[in-house]
């Protein structure tokens, strides 16, 4: 708790209640947040990316949080905007905060501490300190049990997360990542390693891998990777997990937001890596 104290107090400014009135979120774990603390009235638009709960789908949507608008965000005048660390482009980001609107990015996360400073950001942000130290608490009351229950593992399996198929290529989740920080936290072992990031693997890595089970993101349309694509996949084709159709898909936001719903995604996760035996 004292580092995921440090870490907001690095990212948070003073906000004061009357600039938490009307509060543009973007990034989907930020909204979440925010809605779980109680503030979801006081949201008057988010991001793409925030498509949950379904309530805030009625919300104005200001375009995907990677790609912003300022003008689109400053249009609806609102008196603090809350984003994940990831929002950009940089320059719409500096436009942003040079328009005089308080601008609170919130820290990235990929274990329960990151979790924790960033529930403790979003509240500190909206004036709401009690109810974010009450949902920290809860968040990490159900964390610490999957930590416990990943512990009793014995013989954990390998994952291997794809982000995408880039010209028959692999885009897999290595250290560093919310797909191995997830998968850690369900009880499983990264088969991908030695890089940082999300990055192409080569076929030889793919086949070093040897991963039991490979972790995607539910996606549909164009981004979708079907089961006939990793089968056809020369190296996939190869892997334990592609011979046993060990191929798990889950929504995205769920499995990489890392907000109050990851002990969910790790509960999830946990269950389609070891049935009722793990």
């Amino acid at each position: 708790m004292i580092r995921a104290l440090a870490v907001t107090l690095c990212f948070v400014s003073a906000a004061t209640a009357q600039d938490a009135s009307r509060v543009i979120t973007l990034g989907g774990s930020v909204t979440e947040i925010a809605v779980a603390l109680g503030a979801e009235d006081r949201l008057i638009a988010r991001d793409t990316t925030s498509t949950g709960p379904e309530s805030v789908q009625a919300l104005p949507d200001v375009g995907y949080i990677r790609a912003l608008s300022p003008e689109n965000v400053l249009a609806l005048d609102p008196a603090l905007i809350i984003a994940e660390g990831d929002a950009g482009p940089p320059e719409a980001v500096e436009v942003l905060k040079a328009a005089g609107i308080p601008f609170i990015l919130v820290p990235e996360a990929t274990d329960p501490a990151g979790i924790a400073a960033k529930i403790e950001a979003v509240a500190a942000a909206l004036d709401l300190p009690a109810e974010g130290k009450a949902l920290s608490a809860e968040v990490e009351t159900k964390l610490a049990a999957t930590e416990a229950r990943a512990a009793t593992i014995e013989t954990p399996k390998r994952v291997l997360f794809i982000l995408s198929l880039q010209g028959g290529g692999v885009m897999a989740g290595g250290e560093g990542t919310e797909a191995e920080g997830i998968i850690r936290l369900a009880g499983g072992v990264n088969a991908a390693t030695g890089f940082q990031g999300y990055k192409p693997m080569t076929d030889e890595a793919v086949l070093a891998a040897k991963p039991d089970a490979i972790l995607m993101m539910d996606r549909e349309g164009d981004l979708s990777i079907a089961d006939a694509d990793i089968l056809s996949q020369p190296a996939l084709s190869q892997t334990p997990a592609a011979q046993t159709g060990t191929i798990i898909r889950m929504d995205g936001m769920l499995l990489l937001g890392f907000g109050p719903r990851t002990p969910e995604a790790a509960d999830a996760l946990h269950a389609a890596l070891y049935g009722s035996q793990g």
